[in-house]
């Protein structure tokens, strides 16, 4: 049930800004453990298992909380959500930092996994107080301060990591959390509630969702090891199935379900997310392979590169990253959001061939990355707002939510993939992977990307279908 309210008091540049530098901040904690996890491994002593662990926690408690947020955000009103997820990403932020082991540290990224769902509920605050023009365009920013804010924590965290430790490696990141969220509160008005349904949360879905994830990260994960243990792999499978399956009814019975399947039957929510999920799976090859790539030893195949060299040959793909977001939101207003996601598409499939084809030099990784990374949040920007504005209101959470859960779950299932590549082309008795192996998953990654233009024809051209 919906209700209709007066217009919300609009809103000027500073909590547009505010809203901005919380997405900078979010995705700056949201980043620091994938670049650092090998000293993590070293100093918490960690097995390859107990590491790979750690590296997706965050991504499946995002997914999980996501959906939640959204949906709280558009019965209760945005601001009101987002500061009280907020504190739950602080405390998780300062456990991190605090944490001597690795279950307190795990403890502290299941907590900080609820900044995902900040994003949705930004675009609710934006849509309550901005017009439809203009909040295309914030909601563009937005986004690609959150990537840009990703890519300047990947940056920085070894450097800080390696220069003073592991704890302020989480937390300056959370400090900038706490203070860009009080920014939020002073100086963003209250948004109206637009639903008043009295339903609570589905926790029955919530629990079967937990199991798909976590079931699917593991068969991933772990494919590869398990190939001489079948049954183990089988069951498994099934266990994957059987929560599938589950989830699936149950949310299709539930009165108010955690993530509403029925929205995914609305042309424009259902094809963004398949498009998401694709051209993520495409941009978490490069995200992937090419830092790998550039820390081979230089007396084969690779640059032999330091993690602050890495850091600095990685700068010209964040920059392209956090200039996609309102780059798109402009496109999209202007040329439509069929336009931008084919051009995006077709830039990131150049460049993810151009990796596979030329890789010799630094040059080339750094150019074909900075490609792959403009490319990513033009499609991810455009999709995110097509979806946004092409329901009502009062559903903006719940449908942005799908789309950013279909975006952690493309990326989380790249990364598994492209790893598995790089173990399967490792030769017996080395630890260095063939060159082969690399051109394998950046050829796969294309052909993926090239696959959602079957998709990108059966778009309109605007962005309400």
């Amino acid at each position: 049930m919906t209700t209709t309210h007066a217009p919300a008091r609009p809103i000027g540049r500073a909590a547009v800004g505010a809203l901005g530098a919380l997405a900078v901040a979010t995705g700056a904690l949201e980043s620091v453990v994938t670049p650092t996890l090998p000293l993590l491994q070293r100093e918490l002593d960690m097995s390859p298992a107990e590491g790979a662990l750690l590296s997706i926690v965050l991504l499946v408690t995002g997914a999980l909380i996501t959906p939640i947020a959204g949906k709280l955000g558009d019965r209760y009103g945005g601001k009101r959500v987002v500061v009280r997820l907020m504190a739950v990403v602080c405390a998780g932020g300062l456990v991190s930092a605090l944490a001597p082991n690795l279950p307190v540290l795990l403890l502290g990224q299941v907590l900080q996994g609820a900044m995902v769902g900040a994003l949705p509920l930004s675009f609710i605050l934006v849509r309550a107080h901005l017009p439809a023009g203009e909040s295309k365009v914030a909601i563009g920013v937005v986004s690609g301060l959150f990537v840009g804010g990703a890519m300047a924590g990947t940056l920085a965290a070894g450097p800080v990591a390696e220069g003073l430790s592991r704890h302020w490696m989480f937390a300056l990141p959370t400090f900038a959390v706490v203070g860009a969220t009080v920014l939020v509160h002073r100086l963003m008005p209250h948004d109206a509630p637009r639903r008043t349904d009295g339903a609570g949360i589905d926790w029955p879905g919530l629990v079967l969702l937990s199991g798909t994830l976590v079931t699917l990260m593991l068969v991933l994960g772990l494919g590869a090891d398990l190939v001489a243990q079948p049954l183990v792999l089988l069951g498994l499978v099934v266990l994957l199935a059987a929560f599938g399956t589950g989830w699936v009814a149950v949310e299709r019975r539930a009165a108010s379900p955690m993530v509403d399947l029925r929205m995914l039957t609305r042309p424009a929510v259902g094809k963004s997310c398949v498009l998401t999920f694709l051209i993520c799976v495409g941009t978490s090859a490069a995200t992937y392979l090419v830092p790998q790539l550039f820390a081979v030893p230089a007396d084969t195949y690779g640059f032999g590169a330091s993690a602050t060299a890495i850091g600095f040959f990685l700068l010209p793909g964040a920059l392209a990253a956090s200039l996609a977001g309102p780059v798109s939101g402009i496109g999209v207003r202007r040329l439509g959001s069929r336009a931008v996601v084919t051009a995006g598409i077709l830039l990131m499939a150049v460049g993810l061939l151009g990796l596979a084809a030329a890789h010799t030099e630094i040059w080339h990784l750094v150019v074909g990355k900075a490609l792959v990374a403009l490319a990513n949040g033009l499609c991810v920007t455009a999709m995110v707002t097509r979806t946004a504005t092409s329901v009502d209101l009062g559903d903006t959470g719940i449908a942005t939510g799908l789309v950013l859960v279909t975006r952690v779950i493309g990326f989380a299932v790249g990364v598994q993939v492209t790893g598995a590549i790089l173990t399967a082309g490792t030769p017996a008795g080395s630890k260095i992977p063939a060159e082969s192996a690399f051109v394998a998953g950046f050829v796969l990654a294309a052909a993926v990307t090239a696959l959602s233009l079957l998709v990108v024809r059966t778009m309109s051209k605007g962005v309400k279908e």
